[in-house]
């Protein structure tokens, strides 16, 4: 799914006060979700133990094949290393995934700690790993000029870009160079970038045409730099997506739909499936269109909108952030595990990629990645899938759906982070905006009723206390607890909902009489709270 690229910028000293309460507070956030600073010793201990074995033996040797890795700058987590060559009728795409199998013995300390933690964190400040550094940024990585072990895909294409053939094998990789996706396009651009590079822009433009063929979506959500400006104010700087991303994301995916289609034809597997966006969700963002001045016809499919935005603008890059709500109810469903029938089952497509699915390429930053791949491994070699991979198959649902859980609880406590700085400093201030969603009938009265049992608990602490419980900073008594009584005592007349403001490009709560959905308002900031996480807006 989908997630918002948010990062604080490197800070100077006269700007680094202001700073320190954004940090404050996610570092209290991380602590409140008991999100681990640092891994045990006996994981610590299993990981260097692992790291200091010998990879080479039983895998083929694919060393001469040069295989290059295309990421962010300063990326150590490399899960992949690319080769692309043309072949008769096509293209054979060769795609190395770090192979973690090799290092994770099933049911040891470090098995049992990712299994917990189940996938790579990722704040505005700091990331926390899925595996310990000495795997994920050194041995396992696919790091360049280094024999490195790697469950290899081998996916023959046919001169559309179609799937043809598909096999995946163990073997050992040596990547020859370590690439930006900046210095990758520059290259590009500049008509030097070699054979093997020009097919990557060959074989993604293929790619990106079958998919608008399927009907399938691709979501190129911006980075965005927090930014602290000399008076100590908050900004947002955006880094467009090249076309070269969006190239590279497509040998992924290809990656996923063959690693599916391997699993129906051997009957046992395990799908990353997503239905069709809510239509709750697409109204809510052709509103978000109009708050943020962006024209999107009543008969144009979002996605053929998303092509042309610019994710440079900061309208259209809070748009494209916007967009991931509609890749809720992202699933797994799994088959042929212990207990399960091989029968695959029915609706399990991606309504985003518009074909069935398998995540197998990111097995540094996910869990189910592993067990993906020592499925396809299986079924390619023509062996048994491991028992303990067929043990794990029922249970992988809810530990990704309770590990993705959290990662999307900090995904949204560290945007509200992030948003109340943008707007500290400016209580009081009105803004135009739009609605962009309102609180249904039972929403709301389970919200009154929520408010009138705080308001009561606040006023018997008062009583209790002989003081001022909001005053005293008892956070059940908080500074929205007065109106939020005074509303329910008054007949419940105050509305809850969302607005978007363009300038800066936030989506927060608000409150008044009557929200006027879909419609220009004007609004006043009540409240940007960086320690409360919290931005709210009063209609005017």
């Amino acid at each position: 799914m989908p997630t918002r690229n948010l990062r604080i910028a490197p800070t100077t000293a006269p700007v680094r006060p202001a700073v320190d309460p954004v940090l404050a507070a996610l570092a209290s956030l991380r602590a409140e979700m008991e999100i681990p600073a640092e891994f045990p010793q006996d994981v610590l201990d299993d990981a260097a133990a692992a790291a200091a074995t010998d990879v080479s033996s039983g895998r083929a040797d694919l060393r001469a094949v040069g295989f290059v890795t295309i990421d962010p700058p300063g990326s150590m987590d490399l899960d992949q290393a690319v080769h692309l060559e043309r072949a008769p009728g096509g293209f054979l795409v060769r795609y190395a995934i770090a192979d973690l199998g090799e290092f994770v013995t099933p049911g040891g300390a470090l098995d049992a700690e990712v299994n917990e933690r189940g996938m790579t964190l990722y704040g505005p400040d700091e990331r926390t790993p899925l595996h310990p550094e000495v795997l994920s940024e050194s041995a396992a990585s696919l790091l360049p000029d280094a024999d490195r072990p790697a469950a290899v895909w081998h996916v023959g294409l046919d001169a559309r870009g179609e799937i043809v053939s598909a096999r995946v094998e163990r073997a050992l990789v040596r990547s020859t160079a370590r690439l930006t996706y900046e210095e990758v396009q520059a290259r590009l651009d500049a008509g030097d970038a070699g054979e093997m590079l020009d097919l990557l822009r060959e074989i993604g433009l293929l790619r990106e045409a079958r998919e608008r063929e399927r009907g399938g979506v691709s979501l190129n959500v911006p980075e965005q730099d927090v930014v602290v400006h000399p008076d100590g104010t908050f900004g947002l700087a955006f880094r467009s997506t090249l076309p070269v991303e969006g190239w590279n994301a497509q040998i992924s995916l290809l990656t996923g739909i063959a690693a599916a289609q391997l699993m129906r034809a051997g009957g046992v597997g395990i799908f990353r499936t997503l239905p069709a966006a809510d239509p709750r969700d697409l109204a809510r963002l052709r509103r978000t269109a109009r708050a943020l001045g962006i024209d999107w016809p009543k008969d144009v499919p979002y996605g053929d909108l998303l092509p042309t935005l610019d994710s440079g603008s900061s309208r259209h890059a809070a748009f494209l952030n916007e967009a991931t709500s509609l890749f809720r109810g992202a699933s797994y469903a799994p088959f042929g595990g212990v207990g399960q029938p091989q029968e695959v089952p029915d609706d399990v497509a991606h309504a985003a990629i518009a074909a069935e699915y398998a995540h197998v390429t990111a097995p540094l930053r996910r869990l189910v990645d592993r067990y993906g791949t020592e499925i396809c491994l299986a079924l390619s070699a023509g062996t048994q899938v491991p028992t303990w991979v067929r043990e794990a198959l029922p249970g992988l649902p809810r530990t990704m759906a309770r590990t993705g859980q959290r990662a999307g609880s900090y995904e949204r406590s560290s945007v509200d982070v992030v948003e109340a700085a943008l707007l500290a400093g400016r209580v009081g201030e009105e803004f135009d905006a739009v609605v962009v969603d309102v609180e249904n009938d039972d929403e709301r009265r389970r919200r009154a009723t929520k408010d009138a049992e705080r308001a009561a608990r606040a006023a018997k602490a008062s009583v209790d206390s002989g003081s001022d419980a909001s005053a005293a900073g008892d956070p059940a008594a908080g500074a929205d607890a007065p109106a939020e009584a005074a509303s329910a005592e008054a007949g419940r007349d105050l509305v809850r909902g969302q607005v978007v403001i363009a300038e800066p490009a936030v989506r927060a709560s608000v409150q008044g009489v009557g929200l006027p959905l879909g419609e220009p308002v004007r609004v006043r900031l009540r409240e940007a709270s960086i320690e409360l996480r919290r931005v709210g807006f009063d209609l005017v």
